[in-house]
C-alpha cells in the first residue's frame, strides 16, 4: 500500500476508531495506544478485507479484539495502600449509594434491550459519538442509529417506570 494511501486511511478513520475505543476504555491514553495498534494490525491484514465498504466496521472489530486482549492481560487487581484511601462523610456515602442504585437500575434496564440497541446506547452515551458515526460503525445509516436510540430510550423509560412503581 502506498504511503499517501496509508496516511489518508489513518486521517479518515482514526478519529472514529479513537472515539470507539475511548467509549470502551474510558481512558484517553489507552484509547490512543489501542488506536495506533489497531491501524498497525489493519495494515498487516489489509489484504484480508474483502468488502472495502465495510472498512469502518472492520477497523472497529480489530479495535475491539485488541481492547479485549488488553483486558485479559490487565486482569490483575491492583491494591491501594490504606493510607491512600480518601475519607468520606456519611452524607457522601448515602448520596453515592443512591446514585449507584440508580445507575444499576439504568444498566439493568439497558440489559433488557437487544444487542444492537445496547451498543448504540453505549456509543452515544459513553463514546459521545454522533448518530452518523454510530451508523457508520454498525454498517447502518445515521437515521437508523437515531431511531434505534429513540426507541430504546422509550423502552428504557417504560421499564424504569414499571420497576419504580
Amino acid at each position: 500500500m502506498r504511503r499517501d494511501a496509508i496516511d489518508e486511511l489513518y486521517r479518515s478513520y482514526a478519529p472514529m476508531v479513537y472515539k470507539y475505543l475511548r467509549c470502551l476504555t474510558h481512558d484517553s491514553t489507552q484509547a490512543e495506544d489501542l488506536t495506533a495498534d489497531t491501524f498497525e494490525a489493519a495494515l498487516r491484514g489489509i489484504d484480508q478485507l474483502r468488502q472495502p465498504e465495510k472498512l469502518p466496521m472492520w477497523l472497529c472489530g480489530i479495535a475491539k479484539r485488541l481492547y479485549y486482549g488488553e483486558l485479559r492481560r490487565r486482569s490483575r487487581v491492583r491494591e491501594l495502600p490504606l493510607e491512600d484511601v480518601p475519607l468520606i462523610s456519611e452524607q457522601d456515602i448515602e448520596r453515592e449509594y443512591v446514585q449507584r442504585e440508580e445507575k444499576l437500575d439504568f444498566y439493568r434496564a439497558l440489559q433488557t434491550l437487544d444487542a444492537h440497541t445496547r451498543e448504540v446506547f453505549y456509543l452515544r452515551l459513553t463514546g459521545d459519538m454522533t448518530f452518523e458515526e454510530i451508523g457508520g460503525i454498525m454498517g447502518r445509516t445515521g437515521n437508523w442509529a437515531r431511531v434505534t436510540f429513540y426507541r430504546g430510550k422509550e423502552k428504557m423509560k417504560r421499564r424504569l417506570q414499571d420497576d419504580g412503581a
